[in-house]
């Protein structure tokens, strides 16, 4: 292995947890996420040898994540069943009330997947406004929009009761 292999192996050991959750909650589903973040892995260890240089390899990382995610679902129409596995656990999550996480991640994955990419970005991954532009190639004002509407439809959904979300 070369030096710039054992850079790669050493970022993806460090971030690949991270980067799954991300996939997940861009997908809904962990087996959709890991053949999301192995593609994007693959897609950015083609150009490693370019970003070994930039100070935050994870943000390319993402913008692939979110970029291949939205060419998937473009070119495959098909209804996809959401998983009700919970959100990837760590060792440092203690009794985490799965309930109310499966509730979140459902309500999640129903809105469209752009909005749905801002929130992501927004949210789980820290962005700013602006960079949650530049990862999904819009303006901050389409982000503060998404931001705004998905929040929204969010609220609307998780302030039903349990069993009526259920149902549906």
């Amino acid at each position: 292995m070369t030096a710039t292999d054992d850079e790669f192996a050493a970022f993806v050991s460090d971030r690949s947890t991270a980067l799954l959750r991300t996939a997940y909650l861009l997908t809904g589903d962990r087996g959709h996420a890991e053949d999301l973040l192995q593609t994007a892995l693959v897609k950015t260890y083609r150009h490693w040898g370019r970003l070994t240089n930039r100070e935050d390899p994870s943000a390319f990382v993402r913008r692939v994540l979110v970029t291949t995610h939205a060419g998937w679902r473009r070119r495959v129409r098909i209804a996809e069943f959401l998983s009700t596995t919970p959100l990837l656990q760590t060792a440092a999550d203690e009794a985490p009330d799965l309930g109310e996480r499966d509730r979140l991640v459902t309500a999640l994955a129903a809105l469209p997947p752009r909005m749905r990419a801002v929130l992501v970005l927004r949210y789980w991954e820290d962005l700013s406004e602006a960079g949650t532009a530049e990862v999904l190639g819009c303006s901050v004002n389409t982000v503060k929009t998404h931001t705004t509407r998905g929040l929204g439809r969010l609220r609307a959904q998780l302030a039903e009761p349990a069993e009526t979300a259920g149902e549906r």
